[in-house]
């Protein structure tokens, strides 16, 4: 087994913190060709998991039926920071399937972007789920319901026919998994989520881009890459400088993905500790290696007073 990918974070000279990162890479048709640390690992793949779930919008006609845009296709797939646009689009989406917000069961909390959220502060507005980073997704999954004429009460579980029918079945086939004899955890907004390998979970990924349902996903994510994250984010930053070249997405404690456009190979990777800046760092360092982005430099880590102070940085590639 490969040694994983070493994330230091520095203070001067001296290395304040490591973090070990696990790392399956494959190519177009699944085939594992490289690998870092635990490469095999069962993993919940949280947030990673979105664009995969959002296939059905696409896979059942409801897209095309409902003439969903590159903003909702975007959305059904983000994590995003609950900002103006974002909630904009998440609103204009409930209204053309003629539901209020309130049928939405991510539950509700503060825009994740200080600013839109010192802006409901500011306005004596209290948050609703259309600023849950995942109401998006959410959004998709009424959609579904609506679309085949299903009660949508209840569509997080995982016996409503929503999750049954559609949504575990695109992560069964797309990840190459059998999930029929496994109890799901709950994910941070309320639906199954399944522990699958990390090599399957880059599968998933690769299998994104060959499929017509997931590449006009992805399509939608590089077209609209705030409406994935949003201003600060790492998604949003990291499909902007691919440049068309790439898409990525992230997953809470430590998990990203991605998929090299071109060449197929995509990567499903998780910080062993969970910390979001080593996966953020090894995401990038892995776009780089793929050259998909240019050198992906350490991050500068600085002080309130923005003084320079040390910087996070891949210190081991493993093997």
């Amino acid at each position: 087994m490969n040694d994983p990918l070493v994330v230091e974070v520095t203070r001067g000279s001296s290395v304040e913190s490591r973090h070990l990162v696990d790392v399956a890479l494959v190519d177009g048709v699944g085939k594992t060709v490289d690998g870092w640390g635990e490469f095999d690992r069962p993993t919940l793949p949280r947030s990673s998991l979105k664009p995969i779930q959002a296939t059905p919008l696409i896979t059942e006609g409801i897209a095309d039926a409902a003439g969903l845009t590159n903003e909702q296709l975007a959305i059904a797939c983000s994590s995003h920071n609950g900002e103006t646009r974002h909630v904009q689009v998440v609103d204009r989406w409930l209204e053309t399937i003629g539901v209020s917000h309130r049928v939405l069961e991510c539950g509700a909390h503060f825009p994740s972007d200080s600013v839109a959220a010192r802006n409901l502060v500011l306005a004596g507005v209290e948050p609703d789920s259309r600023h849950n980073n995942c109401s998006g997704k959410h959004t998709g999954f009424v959609a579904v319901s609506n679309y085949f004429e299903l009660d949508p009460s209840g569509y997080i579980s995982p016996e409503h026919p929503v999750m049954k029918d559609f949504i575990t079945p695109a992560v069964e086939d797309f990840c190459r998994v059998d999930l029929s004899r496994q109890t799901p955890s709950v994910d941070g907004c309320g639906v199954p989520v399944w522990s699958i390998p990390l090599h399957h979970l880059a599968v998933g990924w690769s299998q994104l881009r060959t499929r017509g349902a997931g590449s006009r996903l992805l399509q939608a994510m590089v077209r609209e890459p705030f409406l994935v994250a949003g201003s600060g984010r790492a998604c949003t930053r990291l499909i902007e400088s691919a440049d068309g070249t790439a898409v990525v997405k992230t997953g809470a404690e430590g998990v990203f993905c991605g998929v090299d456009l071109r060449q197929g190979f995509a990567f499903a990777l998780k910080a062993r500790d969970g910390h979001a800046r080593a996966a953020e760092t090894a995401a990038e360092w892995i776009l780089d290696h793929l050259g998909c982005i240019e050198h992906a430099s350490p991050k500068v880590l600085q002080n309130w007073a923005g003084t320079n102070v040390g910087e996070i940085r891949i210190a081991s590639r493993g093997r």
